[in-house]
């Protein structure tokens, strides 16, 4: 596995092979080392994305109103401004997937990442190929809803228009992450089927690997946002010794 500090090999392909020039998306990295930036950039440009930079909060904030990217790779320790605050800021002008970068091995910084609304982390020091491997499954699952897929999903009170990214709880819009939304629609669409934690992360974030710890944390989040009493979850239901199941009460899957 290739180190952060190794330089970008000029005559290597991206992971994907591209050559062609074509713009994946834009994405907005936020680092104030200028290794550590330089490098991501790199191999993020190599594998087809256009790239923008910042080394600190309210630049990263300006360079985000000015030009919406399609994905942040956010540092958590960032001089001024944490990233926890930088992705609090960006979520309140708009959704946008955010990966966040930590220095740091406490599980509970990882955890509090998430929940300030990252949909995922990498630690330092990482494998810039691995970053951009996880910067391609993170926006291939905000993408992947298409004309094939429902028009809507619900029950219990619950709507959700994959095309339209809408979700509704009793008529109000629900304020979800890329992850939540993708994580609800899942449940919705394999109501009273119970998965463990290995095979959410698979079909949900699209990953092999990965801490389950990801799961458990926005599994925790959405059920503060669709039950009525989150301690006495009557939707989202903990399976011992599984994982998680989804029951609709009122056993209307149609969302109509």
């Amino acid at each position: 596995m290739q180190n952060i500090s190794s330089p970008p090999d000029p005559g290597a392909v991206s992971p994907n092979g591209r050559k062609d020039g074509v713009s994946r998306g834009r994405v907005l990295v936020v680092d104030d080392d200028p290794t550590v930036a330089e490098v991501a950039a790199g191999y993020l440009e190599r594998a087809g994305y256009e790239v923008g930079r910042a080394d600190d909060g309210p630049m990263a904030l300006g360079s985000f109103a000015e030009q919406r990217p399609d994905l942040v790779v956010l540092d958590l320790m960032l001089p001024g401004m944490d990233g926890f605050e930088v992705c609090r800021r960006m979520r309140a002008r708009g959704p946008v997937p955010v990966i966040m970068l930590t220095a740091r091995g406490d599980e509970d910084d990882r955890i509090l990442g998430l929940e300030t609304g990252a949909d995922d982390y990498v630690t330092k020091p990482f494998s810039p190929r691995e970053l951009v491997l996880r910067v391609e499954a993170v926006l291939r699952r905000g993408r992947r809803a298409g004309p094939g897929g429902p028009a809507r999903l619900g029950g219990a009170g619950i709507g959700l228009e994959p095309l339209a990214r809408r979700a509704t709880r009793d008529g109000r819009d629900l304020c979800l992450t890329l992850r939540e939304f993708d994580l609800l629609a899942f449940f919705l669409s394999h109501p009273g089927q119970a998965f463990t934690r290995e095979e959410l992360m698979r079909e949900v974030w699209g990953w092999d690997f990965g801490d389950l710890s990801t799961v458990t944390v926005h599994v925790r989040r959405l059920r503060g946002k669709v039950e009525t009493d989150p301690a006495r979850p009557r939707l989202i239901h903990t399976v011992w010794g599984v994982g998680y199941r989804m029951d609709l009460p009122d056993d209307d899957t149609s969302g109509n």
